[in-house]
């Protein structure tokens, strides 16, 4: 692999450079901090009803709670909304079809296609950004055998 010097019949310690160890806590650190900073800057409400909707159930409470506070505060649910959905494909987390269906609801069906398009591909891309980073060396490592035995390059 790049960058990487091994000593004949050794294993390193921690597959991952520093390099690819800070840009991928760089990336997490960005994407909590952003989530932080998006509840932070919300207005005092009741937010009991604030959850990730998993069933349509859920998605119907959700909306009716959330669209006289889209109108009010549409930058910050905007915001909120586009940090959620990309949190939750950047780590594969269950439950964006219903955010999908959610941004139509809340936005209009024109405004919410275009920002389901926008957080998915951020999203999709960051996951793959990430797995790239991090799960090229980590599964090279765990398994080197399996890599020499086939003729793969990394």
């Amino acid at each position: 692999m790049e960058g990487r010097e091994e000593i004949k019949g050794s294993k390193p310690s921690f597959p991952l450079t520093f390099w690819e160890l800070a840009v991928a806590s760089t990336m997490v650190f960005g994407i909590v901090l952003g989530l932080v900073g998006v509840y932070l800057t919300m207005p005092a409400s009741d937010y009991s009803f604030l959850k990730l909707p998993r069933n349509l159930e859920d998605l119907q409470i959700l909306r009716d709670n959330l669209e006289s506070y889209t109108s009010d505060y549409t930058v910050q649910v905007l915001v909120g909304y586009c940090a959620v959905y990309i949190f939750m494909q950047t780590f594969m987390i269950p439950g964006t079809v219903f955010m999908s269906l959610l941004a139509g609801a809340l936005f209009g069906v024109f405004k919410g296609v275009a920002l389901v398009v926008f957080t998915a591909t951020a999203g999709a891309s960051s996951c793959y950004f990430l797995s790239k980073l991090i799960g090229r060396p980590l599964v090279f490592s765990l398994w080197p055998d399996k890599w020499l035995k086939e003729g793969r390059d990394c």
